[in-house]
């Protein structure tokens, strides 16, 4: 046997292991409101699950708190019970649904990564507006008031503000200026731009985009770095990197964008049918 066909095989059982670990999770429920474990001589269902998958009392415990959580979610407690997904995602996404986003929820565990179904749920409870995805009940976010400003512009700050003159309104004036520039830099790429580029997003893009969002992710609850240009104008369609339509991504949020772009597809094909 060679190292691939090795590492196929040990890559073919893993994968069907855990598959059936989930069925048999799914399972629990079931065997706890029959008491099947006392039927067939053991102590417990904690013993049951151990002598027959490997299963912890914690992952036990958790299987059994899920199902009582979506008594009222059948399409989650669905996946819950044939092992559709993994407990650990279930588990995630459950401080967040409800009757209404449970479809949602369960497309999502389904098609995401563990990475991004947890970034989803910090951004349902953050209730950030980030122009993915839109929350389930209203909120603001506080900052910490935390500038880090270095000792020539304090001192600069504090100058012009013994001279009589409003900090606010000479911040506020450069900011505007700012975001001014921007937006004209971003008009005057997106006027100069052939009908169709190459993948690659040119390097004044890339540089007007790093000026407008810094480093990390555009999302506002964000503060990972970013790691991906997405296009909120589906590339493949447009042909065209136009900053208006740019956005920088940490990788999580990256996943999540597409995930929302293949289900707007896929509606909008079956809208076609």
């Amino acid at each position: 046997m060679t190292d691939a066909e090795l590492y196929r095989k040990a890559k073919f059982f893993g994968k069907n292991a855990l598959l059936w670990r989930r069925k048999f999770m799914g399972l629990l429920p079931e065997v706890q409101r029959r008491r099947l474990y006392e039927k067939r001589g053991f102590g417990s269902i904690f013993e049951f699950s151990f002598k027959l998958a490997g299963l912890s009392e914690e992952q036990v415990r958790r299987v059994l708190q899920l199902e009582r959580r979506f008594q009222e979610l059948p399409t989650l407690k669905g996946l819950l019970e044939t092992g559709g997904v993994s407990v650990n995602k279930l588990a995630r996404v459950a401080s967040i649904a409800t009757v209404a986003n449970q479809e949602d929820l369960a497309e999502a565990v389904k098609l995401l990564p563990q990475a991004a179904v947890e970034t989803l749920v910090r951004d349902e409870r953050f209730q950030k507006l980030n122009g993915f995805l839109k929350p389930q009940i209203e909120g603001k976010s506080v900052r910490a008031h935390n500038l880090n400003l270095d000792e020539k512009v304090t001192a600069r700050l504090l100058e012009l503000q013994e001279k009589g003159l409003n900090l606010n309104e000479v911040l506020m004036g450069m900011l505007d200026r700012r975001d001014q520039e921007i937006a004209e830099e971003k008009a005057v790429i997106a006027a100069h731009l052939p009908e169709r580029q190459s993948r690659p997003v040119p390097v004044r893009t890339r540089k007007v985009l790093q000026k407008e969002h810094g480093s990390k992710c555009s999302i506002a609850s964000c503060k990972r770095p970013a790691e991906q240009l997405h296009h909120t104008q589906t590339f493949a369609l447009s042909h065209r990197h136009d900053p208006h339509y740019l956005a920088p991504l940490c990788k999580a949020h990256h996943v999540l964008a597409h995930s929302v772009n293949l289900k707007v597809w896929e509606k909008r094909t079956q809208a076609a049918i």
